[in-house]
């Protein structure tokens, strides 16, 4: 089911919560920030009117921001690494085999096939990443949709002008699955060469595929998606781990604040009025010849050492006076 990208799943809630829910971030929770279950349906069904497929009790299940614009930036990053090889394929790599086409087909020179190539061993290294290129009337079978991916194909014709789609999906093991889409449109001739009918196909792409499939496109048309896949446990781990850094950063922070706090209150507050105390104590048994308390600052402390060395002095004076 679908579901829009984050700058628009916030204005949707904006629009419901009013111009303070613009501050919301993306780990506070919708459901403290005011939306209540009716507001969550006018959600689901506005969205349904829009053909994005989604359930009260899904908006409901996760409803927060948090861990969507990691993933997204990160498939979007898959995306554009994978339309990077298409484009390189079709402009560099696909002139230099043209000739050899002619008497054997080879998928090195088909730029979707060099883009699932390349994420195959991406995927290597980002085993929790899927990626697919399905198409509805694919040359090869393999590449034939799955009932969640032609519903994203369906989604992305009834919007021509939709650059992008976020999906979301329940597996089979009962985790949800982000998934980020952008279509794919016949952009040029080159790809009619091979897609448009059997006769103007290469025949070694005929020996290998049939004469079946993979034919009829039409320049202009959307005839499938590049699907970039990502469990949803990711992003909340990432979020996780985020939270955990912030929090353990504003910890230590705290740490060294109470610290300096400490050393601070130490040397300004009680080690001066420790040092009264004990002038005092000379004084009271009788000491006067105990120094002055000598203080340089003019905050309360140095106002008290002041007032105090006067009351000494004024001490003493009276002393002597009785003597006499």
């Amino acid at each position: 089911m679908s579901r829009p990208a984050t700058g628009e799943l916030l204005r949707e809630v904006t629009d419901l919560l009013g111009p303070e829910a613009a501050d919301l971030s993306e780990s506070d929770s919708l459901i403290e920030w005011g939306l209540d279950s009716i507001q969550l349906m006018q959600v689901a069904n506005r969205w349904r009117r829009r053909g994005i497929k989604v359930s009260f009790a899904q908006l409901a299940k996760t409803p927060t921001l948090a861990g969507w614009r990691a993933v997204l930036a990160e498939a979007s990053a898959i995306m554009g690494a994978a339309n990077a090889t298409v484009h390189y394929t079709d402009a560099q790599v696909a002139p230099l085999l043209s000739g050899q086409m002619k008497t054997q087909f080879l998928p090195q020179s088909i730029p979707f096939f060099a883009a699932q190539q390349t994420f195959d061993l991406m995927a290597k290294a980002f085993p929790d990443y899927a990626f697919r290129q399905p198409t509805t009337n694919p040359t090869n079978p393999a590449d034939r949709p799955v009932p969640w991916e032609a519903d994203i194909i369906k989604a992305l014709r009834a919007q021509p002008n939709l650059d992008h789609l976020v999906t979301e999906r329940t597996a089979e093991n009962g985790g949800t699955i982000l998934s980020y889409s952008q279509p794919i449109k016949v952009s040029s001739e080159g790809c009619l060469a091979c897609h448009s009918t059997p006769e103007a196909a290469p025949p070694s792409m005929i020996d290998i595929y049939g004469r079946d499939n993979g034919f009829g496109w039409k320049l202009g048309d959307t005839v499938g998606a590049q699907v970039v896949s990502v469990p949803e446990r990711v992003p909340l781990a990432q979020a996780r781990s985020n939270l955990t850094l912030i929090m353990g950063g504003l910890t230590i922070i705290f740490a060294v604040m109470m610290i300096l706090l400490n050393l601070l209150l130490h040397f300004f507050i009680i080690v001066p009025v420790r040092r009264l105390s004990r002038i005092a104590d000379e004084i009271s048994l009788g000491n006067m010849e105990v120094p002055e308390f000598q203080v340089s600052s003019r905050d309360e402390i140095g106002s008290l050492a002041v007032s105090f060395n006067r009351m000494r002095r004024s001490l003493v004076t009276a002393m002597g006076m009785l003597g006499d």
